[in-house]
């Protein structure tokens, strides 16, 4: 790995060594709060697409916290509209009028593609889809819920009881009634041998038959792609057929955007939009990368919906002054240097890179995905059998190589997940491509 920049002004203060802290931190922490690396370790500082630890090694970073840092570690532009803003006030509760929550919100109205948007800010993507979900009930007044196998929504008690990944979903007790979906999914499953065409006209007989079983769900609730699950997705147009389905009982359609929001795709700003034939969903909720690191998410909705509430509330710490002034300086560098576009044309290139290797490797079942949003699906060698052990080791070894990625997978966590910031350069594609490459090959 390669050794952090001799330049004292550089480097964070080097912490206790990982083993200590790992101590600590099983001390404290629950036993559930997963730690990746059979040797946890503690990052630092960054800068660009590069982190450091407290061990003073650079990893190229592919990960950017779960999709989180989506422009750029430590970008001057962010951290300058924090510290100003943080040094007038931090705090202030949304019971009182916030210039940067206004401003923020008018430009995701805008974006959203929902016609008369409104726009609730909130602190994580569980939340936003907590909200929705309840959005959606109290509007429909039904508990039902429609969800994608393989699905994951976030780690509260309701959005737990609309994730289909047994392995992500701790409890079966729910405030709501779920009932789940073919169409996640187009590599694996009961309609895999089907073309794409006859794939979403029988995930459409399929959502049309449990209509037929139930009284009218609430809203469907889907992820374009699916984070957790592996980067997954339909074809184009699945969500385009259901909407017209949902429309006729008419049940509200949520699109989870946590993940491929804010143009990761390359191919769109969000990821309905390829879904987009029949209009723009009912409610989006988005967090993540809009705050590169802070914590924002939220939920868009059309005005009848996001006013269905016959109730007060606030939020306490969503929107808040200081997040909000890191979202608009983040979201106008997005615009401004067409990181979209970079996830595009970059994306596009590591994609076919890392098809090419993986066409090398016989426990590489697919590559998929799309932008910088990129799965490599392990099995074991010669079976369609999930190999997380094979996961397991290849992140490893890309760590020993100075890279970090991820993994997910609705099939025993087989996956590995690629998402670095949208900032990310040719060369850096090539470095990390080059650094997998030698990981896969070491299995």
């Amino acid at each position: 790995m390669t050794e952090a920049p001799a330049n004292p002004a550089a480097a964070a203060p080097v912490g206790l060594p990982a083993t200590d802290l790992h101590g600590r931190h099983r001390a404290v922490l629950p036993d559930w709060l997963a730690l990746y690396y059979r040797r946890p370790i503690e990052l630092t500082h960054g800068e660009g697409r590069h982190v450091w630890d407290a061990e003073g090694n650079r990893y190229l970073d592919f990960f950017g916290g779960i999709l989180t840092t989506m422009t750029a570690h430590a970008l001057p532009e962010v951290t300058k509209a924090v510290s100003e803003q943080a040094g007038r006030i931090i705090h202030s509760s949304t019971l009182y009028l916030n210039r940067p929550m206004v401003e923020f919100a008018e430009r995701v109205a805008t974006l959203s593609g929902i016609p008369d948007a409104r726009v609730f800010v909130t602190t994580s993507g569980t939340e936003a889809n907590d909200t929705a979900l309840l959005l959606a009930t109290a509007y429909r007044r039904s508990n039902q819920i429609l969800a994608m196998r393989n699905s994951y929504h976030g780690r509260s008690f309701s959005a737990v009881s609309v994730t289909g990944n047994s392995g992500w979903s701790p409890t079966s007790l729910s405030p709501l009634q779920t009932l789940y979906v073919h169409g996640g999914v187009r590599t694996r499953g009961p309609y895999v041998h089907l073309s794409d065409a006859d794939f979403i006209a029988a995930c459409v007989a399929d959502l049309e038959d449990l209509l037929g079983h139930t009284r009218a769900p609430a809203a469907l609730i889907a992820e374009p792609i699916q984070g957790v699950g592996g980067f997954t997705s339909p074809p184009d147009g699945l969500y385009a057929a259901f909407r017209e389905v949902l429309d006729r009982h008419g049940i509200l359609w949520i699109s989870d955007e946590v993940q491929t929001g804010w143009g990761r795709t390359g191919e769109h700003f969000w990821g309905w939009q390829a879904h987009a034939e029949n209009g723009p969903p009912d409610i989006l909720t988005f967090a993540k990368g809009i705050g590169n690191g802070m914590s924002i998410g939220g939920v868009v909705a059309r005005a009848e919906v996001m006013n269905c509430l016959d109730t007060n509330s606030i939020s306490t710490f969503g929107g808040s002054p200081v997040t909000m002034a890191a979202g608009v300086a983040n979201l106008a560098y997005l615009l401004e240097h067409d990181l979209p576009g970079n996830a595009r044309r970059v994306g596009g290139l590591l994609i076919e890179r890392l098809r090419a290797v993986g066409a090398t490797v016989p426990a590489v079942r697919e590559v998929r995905g799309r932008g910088l949003m990129i799965g490599i699906e392990l099995v074991k060698p010669g079976t369609d059998e999930a190999n997380p052990e094979a996961a397991a080791a290849v992140t490893e070894a890309a760590r020993e190589g100075g890279l970090l990625i991820g993994k997910g997978g609705g099939h025993d966590t087989s996956v590995l997940r690629i998402a670095p910031p949208l900032s990310l350069t040719v060369a850096e594609a090539e470095e990390g491509a080059t650094i997998l490459e030698r990981a896969l090959h070491s299995l």
